[in-house]
């Protein structure tokens, strides 16, 4: 939660027309979607019983903490230093449940991968703590077969060395190092034209491409970024820039930020202009603006209405049809600024779903899942609470996993069903060469035992019984032709 840009109302269909007017005849063309995210959340997974961070509390501009997620509102939900709340509650981005829930959700919705807003690794203010909510959030996007990408805020910088560059570019060039090591090189790390993507928000400490060029020489050949900076580009270091809501263009009307439409559609358009001189860029899509900084001792910086979603609707819908070779959906979780898409309780799944249709129109018409699909990963998230201290559910529910991140939804919702109901499932069957096999699955905490008959009144006659086991367990048979068939049923 940082003060960055954000633009006024879009109103209506009216701005809505005007957005789309500026994508008119843009072919769309093969992208990537990421995501934005703020992996910054600390809470009691890592502090302790009723300890939170503070972007939950607010305590951002001083140590004072303006909410209390150890009380709740009138709606029964904890007071958080947002105007928007998690559909999971207040969390803690190092919890392992956490951030499989969110890759979960980012896998059904069509999204490819993450940007991981990051302050660096030095030892200064939370960034330890935040560079660690980032590695463990790396392991379950990896897990989930996504894309990983970073985004530097090298304002940082005035803050650890004031105006001593020559110590701020010796430790980003630590830090570009270590990321060399710990991300650039892995196989899920995305890349463009064979180069590690890399965006620097903000164009702030270090401003002139021959500071960055000097920064990446300490990296190998192979490393040289795919480097993108805010609007413009610090060319030839950057390839190219990414756009932000450009609160910078808006002035002040009537005691608030305010964006006119025509500054709007201009900044929007020319963006677009100037990519299409530039190697590659990056284009961005956020669905609202409003901010929590007025309430917690700062400023704010505005409000950008919602607009039932055609905010949003517009700006992916140009994202996606410009020449842009990255689409960067703005954030996952800023929630300081609202800029989020993660379900909330005001939005349940609808920015997802709009990914999902976007996904399915622009990029790939047989993608298959919808936004009742996304339920599924809320579900084994609440299942992971449940059972978090049951070794034999755990790894059923790590199977489960493995379904939903793979396609097999059918298979997972057989096992969540079976793990609600206490009960074991038979699933995901295949008949091959006379030989029928089930996957043994649910709650097999007490084992279980499969039986068959040929005809459902019975009688059921006892084929295996298997015991508990953190294990995979199938069960396989040959079939004989039969004029009435063969059942088969698991119980405990």
């Amino acid at each position: 939660m940082k003060n960055r840009g954000l633009l006024h109302t879009l109103r209506g269909l009216a701005i809505a027309a005007v957005l789309l007017m500026g994508a008119a005849g843009a072919g769309a063309t093969s992208k990537t979607i990421m995501v934005h995210y703020m992996p910054w959340f600390e809470g009691p997974y890592a502090f302790g019983s009723g300890n939170w961070g503070n972007h939950w509390t607010g305590a951002i501009y001083s140590y004072t903490q303006y909410f209390n997620p150890n009380q709740t509102n009138s709606a029964g939900q904890d007071m958080i230093a947002s105007h928007y709340y998690p559909l999971i509650g207040p969390y803690d981005c190092l919890d392992p449940v956490v951030s499989e829930y969110h890759v979960v959700l980012m896998k059904l919705a069509g999204i490819d991968g993450v940007l991981a807003d990051w302050d660096g690794n030095n030892v200064f203010d939370d960034f330890l703590q935040i560079n660690s909510r980032m590695a463990a959030l790396y392991t379950n996007v990896c897990n989930a077969g996504l894309k990983f990408g970073v985004v530097v805020e090298p304002w940082t910088m005035q803050a650890q060395f004031t105006n001593n560059i020559a110590a701020a570019t010796a430790s980003e060039q630590g830090q570009m190092l270590y990321l060399q090591t710990n991300y650039f090189n892995t196989p899920n790390y995305l890349r463009l034209g064979g180069k590690p993507v890399l965006l620097d928000f903000g164009n702030a400490y270090f401003t002139s491409s021959s500071q960055w060029t000097s920064i990446f020489s300490v990296l190998d050949a192979t490393n040289q970024p795919a480097f993108f900076t805010e609007d413009n580009a610090l060319t030839p270091a950057a390839e190219g820039a990414f756009d932000w809501p450009p609160m910078s263009q808006s002035s002040p009307s009537g005691g608030s930020n305010v964006l006119s439409n025509t500054t709007l559609v201009n900044y929007l358009n020319n963006f677009r202009q100037n990519g299409n001189s530039w190697s590659a860029y990056v284009s961005s899509a956020f669905p609202r603006y409003n901010d929590i900084y007025a309430q917690i001792g700062g400023v704010s910086n505005g409000y950008l209405s919602d607009n039932n979603g055609v905010t949003f609707q517009e700006t992916l819908s140009m994202a996606m049809t410009n020449a842009s070779s990255v689409v960067q959906l703005v954030t996952w979780n800023d929630y300081g600024e609202g800029t989020v898409i993660e379900p909330t309780a005001q939005y349940g799944y609808r920015d997802l779903g709009v990914v999902q249709n976007y996904r399915r129109q622009y990029i790939d018409p047989s993608f298959p899942y919808h936004t009742n699909d996304l339920a599924l990963a809320l579900q084994l998230y609440n299942l992971r609470r449940q059972y978090g201290n049951y070794p034999v559910v755990n790894a059923e529910l790590n199977r489960v996993f493995t379904n939903l991140v793979s396609g097999n939804l059918a298979g997972a919702q057989t096992q969540m069903a079976g793990v609600q109901a206490g009960k074991p499932v038979l699933y995901s069957q295949t008949f091959t060469n006379g030989q029928i096999q089930f996957c043994l699955g649910g709650y097999l905490v007490f084992g279980a035992t499969v039986q068959k008959a040929n005809n459902l009144s019975g009688p059921w006659q006892t084929v295996t019984t298997y015991s508990p086991n953190t294990f995979l367990q199938t069960f396989s048979t040959n079939i004989s032709a039969q004029p009435n068939g063969t059942y088969f049923r698991v119980s405990q």
